[in-house]
């Protein structure tokens, strides 16, 4: 199953509001075979937080069943970044969706 360039841009919705505030831009370059390309343009060139936009926008694109990997051509990903999201997402796999228990660590999304 293909997943659609406007598919990705929808995914990234609440990411992308912030970006429209500070001139930040997503452009989709390919989504073939569910490898997704995505470059960060506009205000997120020489942007600190850029990292962190693309840790987000990756945890979200890896979550849909269709995406294999999401890839930043600008090297906006560092690759330790990359790792903990994969790291956390097997650990959230592993655990499943059970109710959370006090001894357990809340559950969220990294913002």
């Amino acid at each position: 199953m293909d997943i659609s360039a406007e598919e990705i841009l929808a995914e990234i919705g609440p990411v992308q509001e912030v970006l429209d505030a500070h001139d930040g831009v997503v452009n989709v370059l390919d989504t073939t075979d569910g490898n997704i390309m995505l470059s960060l343009d506009g205000g997120c060139n020489g942007c600190s937080s850029t990292p962190m936009t693309a840790m987000q926008i990756y945890y979200s694109l890896k979550k849909l069943e269709p995406v294999n990997d999401v890839i930043f051509v600008n090297g906006e990903l560092p690759d330790y970044m990359r790792t903990f999201i994969d790291q956390k997402m097997a650990k959230e796999s592993a655990e499943g969706n059970s109710s959370a228990d006090a001894d357990e660590e809340p559950q969220g999304e990294i913002v």
